[in-house]
């Protein structure tokens, strides 16, 4: 559906195709035609594996559709084919119910007899490496699937070269993934931007079993991103589709103010209640916004006083208030009623992930009551990139003041990693990382 939008966007499919064939890959086809779904016409996109394609990664009567809200990307570059006009573009999307399920969750590389050419990361990780694509869609790919391969590493507690993909399953990631890098990359977006995620609910049947929705490597890959629940009784997103808007969204707004440029629709093989469509919009920033170096956000601050909870209760606190959507959550010591010692718990949020984090603070708090405050935040603008070298890869994060960088900062997790793996400390592994 990603695929299907952004080439209804503008994106030149047979372009998308030469590029593709450049990965050397036998045994696919890349297809376009128009569909409409409840009267919506848009492009759907079809990837025929042919006599390969099968359903054992996952049960396609349990899988959900897959759902990637509200992806905007801001840019000013656009190709002459493309009716824009202005200078700062941007493309945003709503509502991605997508299906196409079979292969999209990764599992362990070892013990299962399914694997054939390029299913583990390591070996799609050389694939993308070796091919004759650009720079930019390469860095996009390997970031992508660089997270799915971490967050499900860390889901199944194996080394993360030895996370593995279904043979038709990586075939079709493949695709997906870096057809999708191509198309951003193709559009040179100065921005993507992001609402929040639709989960849904219920469960989905994989070659690990029946999982709950949302899935394992899903949560793990959103975590600190705004997301909802309870729309749907179906998978709305899977982790191919959260390790797309993880690695490519610049921000993640509850609004704006942008002038519409062009519209594209992707359609979703599944016949729903609600329109099964990915729209994603090239739209130019208002000027009022241009002149701001920093994104300003209208969010809801949370906060309950506790005097009654252990160090240990809170933490559990803070972790299921992250894992209901919050996008940030601090502790601060507080002087309470007859002068007891007590915590302010305050938890930062879109408007559109409340009810999730009210439950949490009600059933894992012992709070009775809590505050809800109107807020805004005003953020700048952050990028990340990876640094390789004899060290293995570590990521980098550089903040912006405006166009202007800022600072950079690695990775806690791969500067912990990297002084483990040397026995060296974590300002000796910087300073190798950063050399």
């Amino acid at each position: 559906m990603a695929l299907g939008a952004l080439v209804d966007l503008g994106v030149d499919p047979d372009m998308l195709r030469q590029e593709l064939g450049k990965l050397g890959l036998d045994g696919w086809k890349l297809e376009f035609h128009q569909d409409e779904r409840g009267g919506i016409r848009g492009t759907h996109a079809v990837v025929d594996l042919g006599e390969r394609h099968d359903h054992s990664a996952c049960d396609d009567e349990q899988q959900g559709d897959h759902h990637h809200a509200d992806t905007p990307v801001h840019g000013n570059h656009h190709h002459a084919d493309m009716p824009l006009h202005g200078s700062h573009h941007h493309v945003h999307g709503n509502h991605c119910h997508d299906d196409t399920s079979s292969g999209h969750h990764t599992h362990e590389a070892h013990g299962d007899g399914h694997h054939g050419a390029h299913n583990s990361w390591k070996e799609i990780r050389a694939l993308i490496q070796e091919a004759g694509i650009s720079a930019g869609a390469k860095t996009r790919a390997l970031a992508i699937f660089t997270r799915i391969a971490e967050a499900e590493a860390q889901v199944h507690q194996v080394p993360v070269d030895e996370v593995g993909f279904h043979e038709v399953g990586a075939l079709d990631s493949i695709i997906d993934i870096v057809g999708t890098a191509l198309c951003l990359d193709y559009l040179q977006p100065d921005r993507i931007t992001c609402g929040e995620i639709e989960l849904g609910g219920g469960t989905v049947r994989c070659a690990h079993g029946v999982l709950p929705v949302p899935a394992p490597a899903t949560l793990s890959l959103l975590r600190g991103i705004p997301v909802k629940t309870g729309g749907f009784n179906k998978e709305m997103t899977t982790p191919t589709g959260a390790a797309i808007l993880a690695a490519s969204v610049d921000t993640f707004i509850s609004s704006g103010s942008f002038t519409e440029i062009k519209t594209g629709y992707g359609i979703g093989t599944r016949r729903m209640e609600r329109p099964n469509l990915l729209r994603v919009s090239w739209r130019e920033a208002a000027t009022v916004t241009e002149t701001q170096p920093w994104q300003t956000e209208s969010l809801v601050l949370l906060e309950a006083n506790i005097d009654d909870m252990t160090g240990e209760a809170l933490g559990f606190l803070m972790e299921r208030l992250f894992d209901a959507g919050a996008l940030d959550v601090t502790f601060t010591p507080c002087v309470m009623k007859k002068s007891r010692p007590g915590t302010t718990v305050s938890v930062l949020a879109a408007p559109g992930t409340l009810d999730p984090l009210r439950r949490t603070m009600f059933e894992h708090s012992s709070t009775i009551g809590f505050r809800e405050l109107p807020v805004q935040r005003h953020s700048l603008k952050r990028k990340e990139s990876r640094i390789r070298g004899g060290f293995g890869e570590a990521r980098k994060k550089t903040v912006f003041y405006g166009e202007t960088p800022l600072r950079s900062k690695i990775e806690y997790e791969d500067r912990a990693r990297i002084a483990g793996e040397q026995g060296i400390s974590l300002e000796a592994a910087e300073q190798l990382i950063t050399g």
